[in-house]
């Protein structure tokens, strides 16, 4: 347990649950702690999410999100293109049910 309780910081506010989901993500798979606020109380609405950073981690957050290249592609285009890196046949062998055309 953490002595830390309002110690948080309010790192970026998203439009689409999906991009703040994204992007949550990215910040834990470099051992950040986040915490994400949903800007609607309903489930299924798509309204947006607020990211919060421990103050701790707040500059190294930071960074990691002012260096996406999103080549001004849209969350949903970033994360099309996520999916299609994740379901190719390079990254899952297993994917490829004929093994190349042999028996």
């Amino acid at each position: 347990m953490t002595d830390q309780v309002d110690n948080w910081h309010k790192l970026a506010r998203y439009d689409t649950n999906m991009q703040g989901e994204l992007h949550a993500n990215l910040l834990r798979n470099n051992g950040i702690t986040v915490s994400m606020q949903p800007l609607s109380a309903m489930p299924g609405m798509n309204s947006g999410i607020v990211l919060w950073i421990q103050d701790t981690d707040l500059a190294h957050a930071q960074r990691i999100l002012a260096n996406i290249d999103t080549d001004g592609a849209t969350p949903y285009e970033m994360f099309d293109e996520t999916l299609e890196a994740a379901s190719s046949s390079t990254l899952n062998p297993a994917r490829d049910n004929n093994h190349g055309g042999k028996l």
